[in-house]
């Protein structure tokens, strides 16, 4: 079972104090910010195929972290304040470009590699919904497990996109979580360099790219409990 604190807001709260937080899986503990793994949310990653002796008590099967063939979702929880996802790619898939509008996002590679590009807005307007407009870059590296985990902000390093190097899987804690009702929807976008000006860029939204398939698979992890 996992237990995880119950927030009102988790960039309210303090995020860097909350990631440090032990989650609670039955008899132990583990820490999210230091040697929180795949297997502790159902992910095998080191296996092709299916298989209940994967499990740590050899009595559920748990999703082969090698054998994904296509961008896949596992969608843990939702609600109004937060959600809670794991996205897990094969080696060499592209996620494109996308925004993440009003939003503090807690992300954490669970195994292999991923190449990550994020840039924040050159001049931040009232409101967090861009169209088109200059950025710089502020992130272009790789992030590999075992990994401290990465934090944006609605007005920092919030586009962002990544390219699995290797199978991997990312962790991914959004508060709020996306909502086309409350002004925070998903946006896409292009990337236009300049080349007399290293290091920014143009963005320019763009319609959801029609070859991005993304398929859901179920949570084989423990049971989440929350408390106040």
């Amino acid at each position: 079972m996992i237990a995880l604190r119950k927030m009102r807001d988790l960039e309210r709260w303090n995020l860097d104090r909350w990631i440090r937080k032990r989650w609670s899986l039955g008899g132990g503990t583990v820490w999210l910010a230091d040697t929180f793994e795949a297997v502790d949310v159902g992910i095998d990653e080191f296996s092709f195929h299916r298989s209940p002796s994967s499990s740590p008590d050899g009595t559920k099967e748990l999703i082969c972290g090698q054998g994904v063939t296509e961008i896949t979702y596992i969608h843990i929880h939702e609600c109004d304040n937060f959600s809670i996802g794991i996205f897990c790619f094969p080696a060499g898939a592209i996620f494109p470009l996308h925004d993440h509008p009003k939003m503090t996002v807690l992300s954490k590679v669970l195994y292999g590699s991923m190449h990550v590009t994020a840039y924040d807005w050159v001049k931040v307007e009232k409101s967090s919904s861009r169209t088109i407009g200059l950025a710089r870059t502020v992130e272009n590296g790789i992030r590999s497990a075992p990994c401290e985990p990465s934090i944006l902000y609605p007005k920092s390093g919030g586009n962002i996109h990544f390219t699995p190097l290797t199978p991997c899987a990312i962790l991914d804690v959004l508060s709020p979580p996306y909502s086309e009702e409350h002004g925070r929807p998903s946006t896409y976008f292009s990337e236009f360099p300049i080349p007399a000006l290293p290091g920014y860029i143009v963005l320019e939204e763009r319609d959801l790219p029609g070859d991005l398939v993304v398929i859901g698979a179920p949570y084989l992890g423990p049971d989440l409990t929350f408390y106040e």
